[in-house]
């Protein structure tokens, strides 16, 4: 049992689509252990997306990320951090192949409606900047 991080950004909540990922996810059979609504400050932008900072889209990414709520999410399940990427699909939702979140519901490669961590580590990291350990179940 691992645990992966998965947040819906701003876009998918203005559109009504935080159950349908949520949904997707459960249904995949992974386990919601956490879950927030929350308007990211620049600082916490700043820290979560820390490794972009010297790429040309950082600027863009952070406006982006705190223009409006996202909903910060804790999904546990067998090997969560791969189960949830590949329900996710690649960034860029020209690219994502049908049936995946970005492929049936992103619209341009920023506003691409979900976050979810790449790796375990990442995953690790992203849940510590969103949720005190008595905040996940």
């Amino acid at each position: 049992m691992t645990r992966t991080f998965v947040m819906v950004k701003p876009d998918g909540v203005r559109r009504g689509l935080v159950g349908e990922v949520i949904g997707r996810l459960e249904k995949k059979g992974l386990r919601l252990a956490g879950l927030k609504l929350v308007v990211i400050s620049p600082e916490l932008a700043a820290r979560h997306y820390a490794e972009h900072r010297d790429k040309p889209f950082y600027d863009e990414l952070i406006r982006f990320i705190t223009s409006g709520p996202s909903v910060p999410m804790v999904f546990a399940g067998r090997e969560a951090v791969v189960v949830a990427r590949s329900l996710i699909g690649a960034t860029d939702p020209v690219h994502a192949l049908p049936g995946t979140l970005r492929g049936d519901l992103g619209l341009a490669i920023t506003e691409n409606l979900v976050h979810g961590s790449d790796s375990q580590e990442s995953a690790e990291r992203e849940i510590a900047l969103y949720f005190a350990p008595e905040e996940i179940v």
